[in-house]
């Protein structure tokens, strides 16, 4: 302690420094909260259906990164795929909300990349968006989206 002192250090700074330690643990925290994990998207079922979990409602319009698979995308030229938690054959999109799975994300890119093979793990960086919503161009519903999102290998 007296070599800080020694250095130029004042004893009200060193307090100061000592004092805000916990906040930059704190914010360090924060940022590493915007991983995902499947089994962290929903806390529980009700007679309503599924509920998201405290996690998915504090990063809703936050970057967040989640780690799964592509499921076979419906067109060659789509702006967007389903993430799911395990390798899929088909295409995982349901007609409602009412029937969709707790394992799946719809993933809309902010531009157009090169599908990837439905046993390659992924990771997919982009916004969170949480609520029911129709897509208008393809009347797929969702419960849950990743905006403007990229991805690559992981």
């Amino acid at each position: 302690m007296e070599k800080l002192f020694s250095q130029g250090f004042s004893r009200r700074r060193v307090l100061g420094l000592a004092a805000a330690a916990p906040l930059f643990v704190a914010t360090r925290s924060a940022t590493a909260a915007d991983d995902l994990g499947f089994n962290e998207l929903y806390g529980k079922y009700s007679v309503l259906g599924l509920e998201f979990s405290d996690k998915v409602k504090k990063l809703a319009g936050h970057e967040v990164a989640i780690r799964g698979f592509m499921a076979p995308p419906l067109k060659a030229e789509a702006a967007f795929f389903v993430l799911t938690e395990v390798p899929m054959a088909l295409c995982p999109f349901c007609s409602s909300d009412a029937d969709w799975p707790d394992n799946i994300v719809v993933i809309y890119l902010h531009r157009k990349q090169t599908f990837t093979q439905a046993n390659e793990t992924i990771e997919v960086r982009g916004t969170l968006e949480v609520g029911s919503w129709r897509d208008p161009d393809t009347g797929f519903v969702s419960l849950l989206r990743i905006r403007d999102a990229a991805y690559q290998g992981a």
